[in-house]
């Protein structure tokens, strides 16, 4: 039994969440190989050998594969899954792209979002926004998986020294194309990596009061995330939108500023460590959750949390 992991990555370095899906591996058991999938991308491949439990790193270096369009990627996979038992991948924005496709090539269910491994067939993953967790058995014969990141203590990263091996990648399907992309920069931590995050809801009220948000942020060494609401008014980007329908993250501190706690943004956030919620409205739902709240309004209590820091 071996489980290939496909690794995330930007052809440059690996994405942390490549490391939790590896524990997932481990977890089921058996040899573990990961599959690099890119455009001059030996770095990311040289990175991933160094990842300890890992025995072996496939390496698909082709132009077709340079932003892991979903229609050249999964082909590639489904082909090298036949030597294999289980096919995991981060439940990231790709990982969702393409696995779908990986398993309807191989004829076979996808098991969406594990956060828990109970045998090599069994596997928990949330059902209902995260408000019950189902127990699936699986008799495929390749088991098609995506991990959800938060939910697996990742491997280290270093220790490992696994042998590197090239594979013939399956070209461009000619079926879609990369026309561009606008990428947020930001000097603060990313989003689904952070050991503190601050998200601010429809409660901020403008765009403009996010930068109370920022300014917190910076003390804290924090990201900075938003609701589903906040992202719909404007007020917040769409890469920083924290839910059901947006990221995940378990931060060790997560600070809920101007969010009623709907329950598609608890199920992004309530695996947190420490919840800490900041809503003048009482009976907001988001207290049920909080490890600690404030009932303030938050456009006095961001500021004197900022200065109360120095």
């Amino acid at each position: 039994m071996a489980t290939l992991v496909i690794a995330e990555h930007d052809n440059a370095a690996l994405a942390a969440a490549t490391l939790n899906t590896v524990a997932a591996a481990q977890a089921i058991g058996g040899d573990i190989h990961v599959l690099v999938a890119g455009q001059q991308c030996a770095a990311v491949a040289e990175a991933a050998a160094k990842i300890a439990g890992v025995s072996k790193v496939l390496v698909a270096d082709d132009a077709a594969y340079g932003h892991l369009l979903a229609e050249n990627v999964a082909p590639l996979i489904a082909g090298l899954a036949q030597g294999y038992s289980h096919v995991l991948a981060p439940a990231s924005t790709n990982g969702k792209n393409y696995l779908p496709r990986v398993a309807a090539l191989l004829d076979v269910e996808q098991i969406s979002e594990i956060v828990a491994v109970e045998s090599p067939d069994t596997f928990k993953r949330p059902i209902y926004a995260g408000n019950a967790i189902a127990t699936v058995q699986s008799s495929a014969p390749i088991k098609v998986i995506s991990v959800r990141a938060t939910a697996f203590d990742p491997v280290a990263g270093e220790g490992g020294s696994a042998a590197i091996e090239g594979v013939s990648g399956t070209g461009d399907a000619g079926t879609s194309s990369f026309v561009g992309e606008e990428i947020a920069r930001s000097d603060r931590p990313e989003l689904t990596s952070a050991r503190v995050v601050i998200s601010g809801g429809r409660g901020m009220q403008s765009g403009d009061n996010f930068k109370l948000l920022y300014a917190l942020a910076d003390k804290l060494g924090a990201a900075v995330g938003a609701s589903r609401a906040a992202v719909d008014a404007g007020f917040a980007a769409n890469d920083m939108q924290v839910g059901q329908t947006g990221k995940i993250v378990a931060p060790d501190l997560y600070v809920a500023v101007g969010i009623s706690g709907a329950i598609q943004h608890l199920a992004g956030m309530k695996d947190s460590k420490v919840i800490v919620a900041i809503n003048k409205d009482p009976e907001a739902p988001i207290f049920q959750v909080a490890d600690y709240g404030l009932e303030a309004d938050l456009l006095e209590a961001l500021p004197e949390l900022e200065r109360g820091m120095g």
